[in-house]
């Protein structure tokens, strides 16, 4: 990921965001999610003044109202209001496991994996690593996988919560965009409600974020839920089908 396609890829988000489109796929061609970083960027930085001017335009700013900008691998500070769902094939290594830990949902082919393969050359992870692989899977596991910089099979993601569905090879697009249709054929504003609620509240005590779910929720059960449950009591959604609702 060099600068440009950085910033067309956090671009594309950013109209994702003010887009009719409700849930978004990323994945990546010829057949890997993202190798990371642009090493050949990297490298070029070896000069201080190159790596100065790098990493003070790719700064956060000291304004926390501000725009966070744009992270080495694009869209990684995006907080946006609508998910996302990575469909990874192949490799999702370094920056590139960054970007895909961003996303809302992991769909991973069996074939493929994750790890910090920064580890061998002395890169850091600088996209939101630190903060989301802890959250994932805990701080041990977190602190085993980046400190060893090993490969992470589809599997065993899975299995500690890395990813949250493994298909076929060749599959992973197919699958997310499956997902991504289901997701999107809710009423949208309890689906985004709940998925709101459920990212403000990690780490709140359990009465804040109670009292926060209650109040988040208000609105959309006011919009939708009360017009849902007369389709229900009319009829709609018998029997667990959901095709017409």
């Amino acid at each position: 990921m060099d600068r440009d396609s950085a910033r067309a890829l956090h671009d594309a988000f950013l109209e994702f965001e003010i887009s009719d489109a409700s849930v978004d796929v990323l994945w990546g061609k010829g057949g890997n999610f993202c190798a990371g970083w642009d090493l050949k960027l990297a490298a070029s930085l070896a000069n201080p003044d190159a790596c100065t001017a790098y990493f003070e335009e790719h700064a956060l700013p000291n304004d926390p109202t501000a725009p966070p900008g744009v992270g080495a691998l694009g869209p990684t500070r995006l907080e946006l209001t609508k998910p996302v769902i990575a469909a990874v094939e192949g490799a999702a290594v370094a920056g590139g496991m960054e970007l895909a830990l961003w996303a809302d949902i992991r769909v991973m082919a069996d074939t493929a994996y994750l790890g910090v393969y920064c580890r061998r050359w002395g890169i850091t992870l600088m996209d939101g690593g630190t903060v989301r692989l802890p959250r994932l899977v805990g701080q041990g596991r977190a602190l085993e996988i980046a400190m060893t910089g090993r490969k992470v099979p589809a599997e065993e993601c899975e299995r500690i919560g890395l990813c949250e569905k493994v298909v076929a090879p060749g599959q992973a697009r197919a699958a997310a965009e499956a997902m991504a249709q289901e997701i999107a054929c809710f009423p949208q504003q309890a689906v985004l409600a709940d998925r709101a609620a459920i990212i403000a509240t990690r780490g709140m005590p359990v009465r804040a974020a109670l009292e926060h779910e209650w109040r988040n929720g208000l609105e959309a059960i006011r919009n939708e839920g009360t017009a849902g449950a007369g389709r229900f009591r009319d009829g709609a959604g018998r029997h667990g089908d959901f095709s017409a609702i």
